[in-house]
């Protein structure tokens, strides 16, 4: 559906006031249903209110507007299971904003983030230009798992700061971890417009989730696209194609650990990666196999089992294995 065409639609929905109460099998942790929900022109108020709720600016310095600056979604990469479904965004300053929903608990959130953030800040300049023109960056991690060991504190922000004094080196990296369990098991109404928001993450329905819609303007307009989202064919084969891959990688390290407890741990869990690297990779990753044959450690193994499966190439797959060697 053509872009106008879907703006009209959801400007019509809104101007009727349509129940936003109907039930919807909708998994809005899909980062296919993400990204074309919160990451699309018409999608625009719902993410500048959310990212206005993680970033907390001062009064009269709120975000108003912002670029995107993704490029469109190939299908093909749907079922592939490392592809990956995020949303970058510009604001009229320049500074640079990501953010991606990560649900399967891949063991290595922290490194994925930092190298991410480090591909945006480093990609900002080309060859000879000056540092100065080098704008703040800014990630954000909306985490279907509990990382931090804090049972209730479900916001982590992270800056560069010296160890003692905690002055702030620069403000160019600012890191964010929004950690959905936590929220959820909160027993009381929200309290502020990010609770809200990762409430509607929380696949929170019904009247509930209207009373909030009512009063967040980027919540209602959120939940009137996706309605418009689920009812279009087309959208929704391609959001089951992406619910499918990952179900399957969920699967299939579940089914690694199961082999490898089943054929004697260590036994087990090489012949497990050593399976997989050749299904992926074929003759090339003869050398990597027989480096993991050779692996006795289990939880250097079991480091593996965790990360391998959502690798993009041969490189990242040795370097997995090498880190957990070390």
């Amino acid at each position: 559906m053509h872009p106008d065409i879907i703006m009209e639609t959801v400007t019509k929905a809104e101007k009727r006031g349509d129940s936003l109460t109907q039930q919807m099998e909708i998994n809005r942790t899909n980062d296919y249903a993400f990204k074309r929900i919160m990451g699309s022109e018409e999608g625009k108020e719902a993410l500048i209110g959310f990212l206005n709720a993680v970033l907390k600016p001062l009064k009269g310095q709120e975000l108003t507007s912002v670029e995107l600056l993704d490029r469109e979604i190939d299908p093909k990469y749907l079922l592939d299971r490392a592809a990956r479904l995020d949303i970058l965004a510009r604001t009229t300053n320049g500074m640079l904003i990501n953010i991606e929903v990560q649900i399967n608990n891949r063991y290595n959130i922290d490194k994925r983030t930092l190298f991410y953030w480090a591909g945006l800040y480093h990609g900002q300049l080309t060859s000879g230009q000056n540092f100065i023109y080098l704008r703040k960056t800014i990630t954000i991690n909306i985490l279907g798992f509990d990382w931090f060991s804090d049972r209730n504190k479900y916001h982590h922000t992270f800056h560069i700061r010296e160890d003692s004094t905690g002055e702030l080196l620069i403000d160019d990296l600012e890191i964010h971890f929004l950690e959905l369990p936590k929220i959820k098991r909160i027993k009381r109404k929200p309290q502020n417009n990010l609770e809200e928001w990762l409430m509607y993450f929380n696949n929170l329905q019904g009247e509930e989730m209207e009373e909030i819609a009512m009063t967040n303007p980027g919540i209602r307009r959120a939940i009137t696209i996706e309605q418009i989202f689920y009812k279009n064919q087309k959208e929704r084969r391609l959001y089951e194609l992406r619910e499918k891959a990952v179900r399957d990688e969920v699967s299939m390290v579940a089914g690694a650990r199961a082999e490898g407890l089943a054929e004697g741990e260590a036994k087990g869990q090489r012949e497990a990666i050593c399976k997989y690297l050749s299904a992926r990779f074929s003759d090339l990753s003869l050398n990597l196999q027989a480096q993991v044959r050779n692996i006795n450690n289990l939880s250097a193994l079991d480091k593996i089992i965790n990360q391998i499966y959502t690798v993009n190439s041969l490189e990242e797959a040795e370097a997995i294995v090498q880190e957990a060697m070390n």
